[in-house]
């Protein structure tokens, strides 16, 4: 059984997945630190460097890299990963495969990675809330038609990682 987490940045992707991993004794992969590793470059410097384009190509060989593993697996993807080409449509095309979507609110988004923007190259160079917030509201709204192809939805606002863990455990199945 693999379980493929998407949802925005800051959503709990990787937080979550390692979580679920432990609980579930799977194996945890966080795509991005499975790409800054295979290309030994980070994240904001492949984007910086070889654009966006390139680095989607990058990603999808990476996820049909990663999702060839015949282990149970926790796929922790980027926020855009399922946006891009026939991505969505490929994960959902995997045998024994389940995408699970942690939704959160713009508002939650907004608290959660405004203090860790300068760590995110996509919103570095917003410097209020108020940007940051209608950033990410643009972004919800043009990623929604993709994340919500989901084969399951889960809320995260206000719900502790345990919960969500146990929401995703009991939702699934195996």
């Amino acid at each position: 059984m693999k379980i493929i987490l998407i949802g925005y940045m800051g959503s709990g992707k990787s937080t979550v997945g390692r979580q679920l991993a432990a609980f579930l004794n799977y194996k945890f992969i966080d795509l991005d630190q499975a790409i800054a590793k295979e290309t030994g470059i980070s994240i904001s410097k492949l984007f910086a460097t070889k654009g966006e384009l390139y680095f989607r190509k990058i990603e999808r060989k990476m996820v049909e890299k990663i999702l060839s593993d015949n282990s149970n697996l926790i796929l922790a993807t980027g926020g855009g990963t399922p946006c891009y080409g026939d991505m969505v449509q490929f994960l959902k095309s995997l045998a024994a495969t389940t995408t699970v979507y942690l939704k959160t609110s713009n508002e939650e988004l907004t608290q959660r990675l405004f203090s860790e923007k300068n760590k995110r190259p996509l919103i570095a160079h917003l410097n209020t809330e108020l940007l940051l917030n209608d950033f990410i509201k643009k972004h919800l709204f043009e990623r929604s038609y993709y994340y919500n192809q989901s084969d399951l939805k889960i809320t995260t606002d206000h719900r502790s990682i345990a919960t969500i863990v146990a929401d995703i455990e009991n939702n699934i199945s195996f």
